[in-house]
């Protein structure tokens, strides 16, 4: 593997572990709210969606900023590793696997944080190199 490469792949696994640690942190906060009375235990799966979207826009800012070009894919790959340590902490856990509506919510919130952030970065970095253009 060549330098770049893991140096690309270093930005994405820490995006990733950086995503999973702002979901946890507002995930608690949601819990705290939900136990004090400020937020409705009907809200679970509204609050996962959006501590996974959180989460991997933070996330998946960290990714661009590693990576020189295609920073939508490097969100992308931050929220799927992300995703994918989810699923790993589930694992340990409860010892199970289960695929059901909660996985797809954490799925796509993963993947649309992470994109979010490919799509904020994306513009960055980029200078024009004749100067400016006459109109």
């Amino acid at each position: 593997m060549e330098p770049k490469a893991v140096h690309m792949t270093l930005g994405v696994l820490l995006g990733g572990l950086l995503a999973l640690g702002v979901e946890l942190i507002l995930l608690l906060l949601g819990a705290m709210a939900i136990s004090n009375g400020i937020v409705k235990q009907g809200a679970a799966l509204q609050l996962t969606a959006a501590a996974c979207v959180i989460g991997c826009l933070v996330g998946g800012r960290l990714a661009c900023a590693w990576w020189p070009a295609r920073r939508l894919l490097a969100g992308l790959a931050a929220g799927g590793v992300c995703f994918l340590l989810i699923l790993a902490v589930g694992l340990l856990w409860g010892g199970e696997l289960s695929l059901g509506l909660q996985a797809l919510i954490e799925l796509a919130g993963c993947l649309c944080g992470g994109a979010i952030a490919g799509l904020l970065c994306r513009g960055k970095n980029r200078r024009k190199k004749g100067g400016s253009r006459a109109r």
